[in-house]
This record gives structure tokens, C-alpha cells and sequence, in this order.
């Protein structure tokens, strides 16, 4: 809004000059989002305190989760909120990439909310039942990839993905695009809202990848350094930007609140739209294989939950027993279950997930 306001009246006051370059909207981004989750914080907190809108906290997790059983939850809401306004004041609406990743965020948060209310309010343990939010998810990944591949305003891109360590190599998907994003935009969002289950943990690896994204988003909008790192180049993509450092001081803002002890989870609103952005991002900059080493802390997450549920169903169908490979999946129960701190764990997956972030963004120059 700010910036379609005040940007045409350049001719007549050149300081208003500086909201052309990408670099200052998103810096304002990131300091609008993070000054806004710091104020609304403590005003949702009250509300979701009021209508006792409490996590619920499952028997078989660790025991030393039972004490934070009534501590307000959807607090994604203070990360959409804190994403949205700044994004209003400071994006370039011009550009078909702000337009996809606010519906993307926008969308999966709807699916998230649906899920908390149906396990909060109405008390149904389960929450969403499976196959709704899979087809909420798979929905709003048909969308997205449909869009991208009939658009023409993506013509040329429209169903290639680069492929890292490669220079200008990329993969064209044909019809296969589609599926392809399904299953990213599924995949991701699913192992973020896994990865959500310490204080702290889901929030700083997604900021850690936000801000890998980035510079990605950065450098793949423009001519210069997309033609000197041989990468797609994706006029309009660096909008992408200004969402990233958005999401950035929103998680900054977020963790304020969230930090161990929590006073208020995200729940599913949180971590289902935070996951589907991160997703949908990797697909509009042609980054999906670099998802997977950006996001590694939840692809950690997400392996170590197949490969408990396989190796215990092939020890029972072998000795009649399962047996378990770790002490309890996603892996970061694993190891409070070994003795580790809380924050210890948060920590050092935080430690991972910057190793992650910083090999991904090498990934550009290793070839």
C-alpha cells in the first residue's frame, strides 16, 4: 500500500526514491513484522487466555510436557498478522509472486485454524481428520502449480526446476509439474507443523530458512546475479524477498513469546501456513531440490518418523515384536528422552539448521 502510494509521487519528493529498491522495503519488512508480533503478542495472549483456548497435551509424549498442558495456543495468529501488514505497506503488488505467496500463507494458515478450533474449542482429539487437511493441502498445491505451469506470465519456466551442484542444468517435469508441487507444498507444511514441538524449535529453523530464502529470492530477481551465479533468472521474484524478511521478523518477534517457557504455542494455524510458505517459496524460485538442504532439520524430522514406523512394523512382521529405532520420533523427542534440556535440544537443531541454511546458499558457487 505504501509503496503503490507514495512511490508515483517520486517526481516530487526524491527521497521517496528509496522505496524502489527491494533491499530498504525489506528491511522495513522485517522491523514492521517484528515491532507488530511484539505489540499484538501480548493482546492475542490475553484473549486466547480468556476464551481458554489451551494446548492439549497428548499422554504418550514425554512427561515433562504434562506441565505445559493450558498454555495458550494458535498463536499463528500473531505470525500472519505480523506477515500480512507489512506485506500490505511494503510489497510490489505489480508482481505475480507476492500475489501467490500471500494465498499460499493465507490458505494453509485457514487449514491450520480449522484444525486447532475442531481440537481446542470443540474438543475433538483428532482434530481436522487426515484426509480433510491432506486435501486441503493438495488443493492449494494443484492451485499453485497450475497456475504456474498455464500462466504466461511464467512462460519459458513454467515447468523446470534448477538442480543444485549444476551449472545451468535444469529438469523439466512436462505434466508432471503439478504433481510435483503437491507434493512439496505438502510435504514441507507437514514436516514443519512435525518439527513444532518444542518451545522455540519450529519457529527459529523456519526464520534460519526465511532468511536462506532470501537471499535466494534476492539474487534470482536479479539480472545481474542471477546471470553471474548461472541461475534462473525470474523477473519479479525478488518481491519474494520482502516476504522472507517479513516471515524473518515475525519469527523474531514470535520467539519472544515462545522461547522456553512458552507462553503461547503457534499450533497447526502457525506451523501449517509457516511450512506451506516455505514450500511454495522453494517452487517459485525454482529451488525445490535446495528445499531439502535448507529445510534439513525437517527433513531430519520427518525421516525419523518413516523410519520408526518402518522399522517397527518389520520387527513385529519378523519376531512377532516391534521394536523401536529411536526412544520416541519426531527425533526431537528422541533426545529429551536421553537427558537432554529442553533448550539444549532447541539449541543445537537452531546450530543444524544455520550449517543447513549456509551449505544451501554455497550450493550457488560449488559446481
Amino acid at each position: 500500500m505504501l509503496y503503490h502510494l507514495l512511490y508515483p509521487l517520486k517526481t516530487y519528493v526524491s527521497g521517496l526514491n528509496i522505496l524502489r529498491y527491494i533491499t530498504f522495503r525489506s528491511a522495513m519488512a522485517a522491523i514492521t513484522a517484528l515491532l507488530l508480533s511484539l505489540i499484538v503478542g501480548p493482546y492475542i495472549i490475553r484473549v486466547l487466555k480468556r476464551r481458554q483456548i489451551g494446548e492439549e497435551i497428548r499422554g504418550n509424549g514425554p512427561p515433562s510436557h504434562l506441565k505445559k498442558a493450558g498454555t495458550p495456543t494458535m498463536g499463528g495468529f500473531i505470525l500472519l498478522i505480523s506477515i500480512f501488514v507489512p506485506m500490505i505497506l511494503f510489497a510490489n503488488f505489480n508482481s505475480p509472486y507476492t500475489y501467490l505467496i500471500l494465498f499460499t500463507t493465507l490458505w494453509m494458515g485457514l487449514v491450520g485454524f480449522w484444525d486447532d478450533y475442531l481440537k481446542v474449542v470443540k474438543k475433538k482429539p483428532r482434530g481436522l481428520v487426515a484426509k480433510y487437511k491432506l486435501a486441503g493441502q493438495i488443493l492449494l498445491g494443484f492451485s499453485i502449480g497450475a497456475i504456474i505451469y498455464f500462466s504466461p506470465k511464467f512462460e519459458g519456466i513454467n515447468s523446470i526446476t534448477s538442480v543444485p551442484f549444476f551449472k545451468n542444468y535444469e529438469i523439466d517435469f512436462g505434466w508432471f509439474y503439478i504433481p510435483m508441487v503437491i507434493l512439496v507444498i505438502t510435504a514441507t507444511s507437514n514436516a514443519v507443523n512435525l518439527t513444532d514441538g518444542l518451545d522455540g524449535l519450529a519457529i527459529g529453523t523456519v526464520g534460519i530458512a526465511a532468511l536462506a530464502f532470501a537471499g535466494m529470492s534476492y539474487v534470482s530477481g536479479h539480472s545481474l546475479f542471477s546471470d553471474y551465479l548461472n541461475i534462473i533468472y525470474l523477473p519479479g521474484s525478488g518481491e519474494l524477498t520482502v516476504y522472507c524478511a517479513a516471515l524473518v521478523g515475525a519469527a523474531l518477534g514470535f520467539l519472544w513469546y515462545n522461547c522456553p517457557p512458552a507462553q503461547v504455542f503457534m499450533g497447526d494455524t502457525g506451523s501449517l501456513a509457516l511450512g506451506g510458505a516455505l514450500g511454495a517459496l522453494a517452487v517459485l524460485i525454482k529451488k525445490e531440490f535446495l528445499l531439502l538442504i535448507v529445510g534439513g532439520v525437517f527433513v531430519m524430522e520427518v525421516l525419523s518418523v518413516i523410519l520408526q514406523r518402518g522399522y517397527f512394523k518389520y520387527t513385529k512382521r519378523k519376531s512377532g515384536q516391534g521394536r523401536r529405532l529411536f526412544r520416541m520420533a519426531p527425533l526431537h523427542h528422541h533426545f529429551e528422552l536421553k537427558g537432554w534440556p529442553e533448550s539444549r535440544v532447541v539449541v543445537r537443531f537452531w546450530i543444524l539448521g544455520i550449517l543447513f541454511a549456509l551449505f544451501s546458499l554455497s550450493t550457488f558457487k560449488i559446481r
